[in-house]
């Protein structure tokens, strides 16, 4: 076992893992930690425990002190200096000719470096941007291409759920998502619908993906055929959370719909049911933003 405790940086949800040494560090304490770009400010966010030497990546950084009010001040005047920054570096950037998009920008706590995060379609040839920075800023310049899932998660926003965004609230690592959970989930295939700010598949959809993965395996699709106690039938819809079936039965002379438990209704594994065409051009436009 090891001692840790849990640290949070600025615009992270991640938590990061630090020796405590012979200190002690409450929760919500301003600390000051060595990381391998060097010092930094951050916040503990889980007091002194004992973890495995499984869940840690050795050697633990240790953590240098407790932070002082210079210190906030420091990291308050680094957040002051971003707005300008960003503004002479997207000047800079379209006075070499560079088609990007600078996102945001990061002072090191030590005020040796400042860091440069921007997007672009391609890769950038930006030495030159990078001798025009360093002479106007007298610092070490480092410009890092990212995504567009990136830039979302550094500078936030609303999802269309209303809150806001899970990627930079309260996703430590991105999750893989596919169309394959939107299926599963019976939910629209319109891009709109299911697509987050990024404009990619919404991070959400991983997070019941396995309770319907499962489910998917005890329902029939919709449109295929199944008995029921009843008769056969063609299943219209399914209730995944309540694990009912809506069947239509052709009677005679009438047509009868109605709920079983899915329990109740026999039928084949894997029978495939036609897309429509409102389905296949929905899917096409899916796998266009996937790529």
């Amino acid at each position: 076992m090891e001692k840790i405790v849990g640290v949070k940086f600025k615009n992270s949800c991640k938590v990061y893992y630090f020796a405590p040494g012979k200190g002690t560090y409450e929760k919500g304490t301003d600390v000051i930690v060595e990381t391998s770009r060097g010092l930094e400010y951050g916040t503990v966010v889980v007091p002194q425990m004992d973890v495995g030497e499984d869940k840690i990546v050795s050697p633990l950084k240790p953590v240098v002190r407790v932070a002082t009010d210079k210190d906030r001040e420091t990291v308050a005047r680094n957040e002051d200096r971003k707005e300008g920054a960003m503004k002479l570096a997207r000047e800079k950037a379209e006075k070499c000719g560079l088609v990007m998009k600078i996102v945001d920008c990061e002072f090191a706590f030590d005020g040796s470096k400042v860091v440069f995060y921007f997007t672009a379609d391609g890769r950038v040839d930006f030495r030159e941007l990078v001798k025009e920075l360093s002479s106007a800023f007298r610092l070490r310049i480092e410009l890092r291409q990212i995504g567009i899932r990136d830039e979302i998660k550094l500078i936030g926003g609303l999802a269309p759920c209303g809150r806001e965004c899970c990627c930079s609230s309260c996703m430590p690592d991105f999750k893989k998502v596919s169309i394959k959970m939107a299926k599963n989930q019976g939910l629209s295939l319109n891009p709109g619908k299911i697509s987050g700010l990024c404009g990619r598949l919404m991070c959400c959809l991983s997070y019941e993906n396995d309770y319907y993965a499962e489910a998917c395996k005890k329902v029939p699709k919709v449109g295929a055929e199944v008995d029921t106690p009843d008769g056969k039938g063609h299943v219209v819809s399914v209730n995944m959370l309540k694990m009912e079936v809506k069947v239509k039965i052709e009677q005679k002379d009438s047509v009868v719909y109605k709920d079983y438990p899915a329990d109740q209704i026999k039928f084949r594994h894997g029978v495939p049911v036609p897309k429509t065409e409102e389905e296949e051009r929905a899917e096409e436009e899916l796998k266009n933003l996937l790529d």
